[in-house]
């Protein structure tokens, strides 16, 4: 699977763990190149606080568009050391 965004594919992966409809990439296959690191948080009540990072790509920023857990929750244990995106990335098989 690959995300595309700004006709930049972003990460590649066949290693993807799918919760909630949103497919997390292992951190790795990720090209860092475009990540930008982001001071905005959340929180989900299963998986924990969610960092983000921005992308930057082609001279183009996409605030907030990669999240992760950095310390997920028991029961999402599985997406540590992942990253899904969205706010306009597209997720695509190849």
């Amino acid at each position: 699977m690959k995300p595309i965004w700004n006709e930049t594919i972003i990460a590649e992966s066949n290693d993807i763990v799918n919760i909630e409809g949103n497919a997390y990439f292992p951190i790795a296959s990720v090209n860092k190149e475009y990540l930008r690191n982001s001071e905005t948080h959340s929180v989900c009540h299963w998986k924990g606080k969610t960092s983000y990072y921005s992308l930057e790509v082609n001279g183009q920023t996409n605030p907030d568009a990669v999240w992760y857990y950095p310390e997920p929750g028991e029961l999402a244990k599985g997406i540590k050391g992942r990253v899904a995106f969205w706010k306009g990335v597209q997720v695509v098989k190849d």
